[in-house]
């Protein structure tokens, strides 16, 4: 009786020393899958790296953002994403700092960009952010500051005409070095967009069937490589929070249906645009009787940028996705927007649902006052 008694109770030790072995072990695995991620209302910081998309202007010598001036400068830049999602669906106060160029690539000497003084990436990175933004004064952290790329548009104009995709794997070699750098530099909260369905704009449209099949699997090929990117990184870095956003997908289902989104229902263009419009107009909607409709009701402000209701649309979609991912969280593979199905998707692209985002009371935010327009015409005369 007793050796069953001593039996029983030397099973129980050892059930309860597993219990406690298996209960650490998991309490350290939960403590080691844990990002540096804040939650969407933990940022406060917002670096921005790209091209002609996200740019508004920004001159790293000029006003710097503030509390009571989130963009910095310029005074009055055109309506973009970047403006969206930095004073409208923001969830706190963001100050962005800007950092994109018009026609930028990930390095001009890989693939070219359409002028010698755009500032590629690379150069973003090398002579504008660690410059001005990596002293001991530089007021960000690694936990309450975002890193976005939006890069790609120009690299595949440049290269699918001309048959060169094969430099890609060169580029994305570069574009996992500068990555690396800015993980060097503390960024440990990370946004990739992929390359939206441009084969479709009025510029390509104009070039015929071929060129459009050349250049959708040119950006086929580059966004499989940016969701390559993006797993590498969330396996060499166990401490980051990287977001890889399907912009494919976003654009996609607008130019097929932009009445499945409030922001876009308006578009009554999704093919075309007016050319007078194209160099920018004073106001939103601006009207100009020769054309069909006003600037706001056409998807295309030229022939490769798209107008400001669709940077609205993508500022929220961001935002949505940024709030449904909790606190230490890590965002796993591509978020395809809601609203968008197979058809709408780049073949690398993974579904997820998404949530409504929780915005910063409107008497708090900044409004977009930021963005409004002069006299001047600024909403995007942009060269990409």
């Amino acid at each position: 009786m007793l050796s069953t008694l001593y039996v029983i109770a030397l099973l129980s030790s050892f059930a309860s020393t597993f219990a406690r072995a298996a209960s650490n072990d998991q309490g350290t695995l939960q403590r080691e899958q844990k990002s540096s991620w804040p939650g969407w209302n933990g940022i406060r910081y917002w670096f921005a790296f790209g091209d002609s998309y996200t740019t508004i202007g920004y001159n790293v010598t000029k006003t710097q953002p503030s509390p009571s001036n989130p963009l910095g400068n310029p005074a009055f830049p055109g309506p973009n994403y970047v403006g969206y999602l930095t004073t409208k669906y923001n969830a706190s106060l963001i100050q962005t700092v800007d950092l994109a160029f018009w026609g930028a690539t990930v390095d001009d000497s890989l693939i070219a960009a359409y002028s010698p003084i755009v500032k590629s990436v690379k150069e973003q990175v090398a002579t504008e952010f660690f410059p001005y933004y990596t002293t001991q004064a530089k007021g960000w952290n690694s936990q309450d500051t975002l890193f976005s790329v939006f890069i790609g548009i120009n690299d595949v104009a440049n290269s699918y005409r001309v048959k060169n995709t094969s430099a890609y794997p060169l580029v994305f070699n570069e574009y996992g070095q500068l990555v690396e750098q800015l993980y060097g530099a503390g960024a440990r909260n990370f946004l990739f967009l992929n390359v939206p369905p441009v084969q479709y704009s009025p510029t390509t449209n104009s070039l015929g069937k071929s060129s459009e099949s050349l250049e959708a699997d040119a950006i086929d090929e580059w966004n499989k490589m940016v969701t390559q990117l993006a797993d590498g990184l969330r396996s060499k870095h166990s401490d980051t929070a990287v977001f890889n956003f399907d912009t494919y997908s976003l654009f996609r289902k607008v130019q097929k249906d932009p009445k499945k989104y409030k922001q876009t229902e308006g578009y009554k263009n999704t093919t075309g645009f007016c050319p007078l419009y194209q160099g920018g107009t004073p106001a939103m909607d601006t009207l100009i009787p020769s054309c069909e409709y006003p600037v706001n009701q056409y998807l295309w402000l030229n022939g490769l940028h798209v107008t400001y209701p669709m940077h609205d649309l993508l500022a929220e979609q961001l935002a949505t996705t940024f709030a449904e991912c909790a606190p230490g969280a890590k965002p796993n593979g591509t978020t395809t927007p809601q609203g968008t199905d197979e058809t709408d998707s780049s073949r690398n692209s993974s579904a997820r649902g998404a949530a409504a985002p929780t915005l910063l009371p409107s008497a708090n935010r900044q409004t977009l006052s930021l963005l409004a327009l002069t006299g001047t015409s600024l909403v995007f005369t942009l060269l990409l």
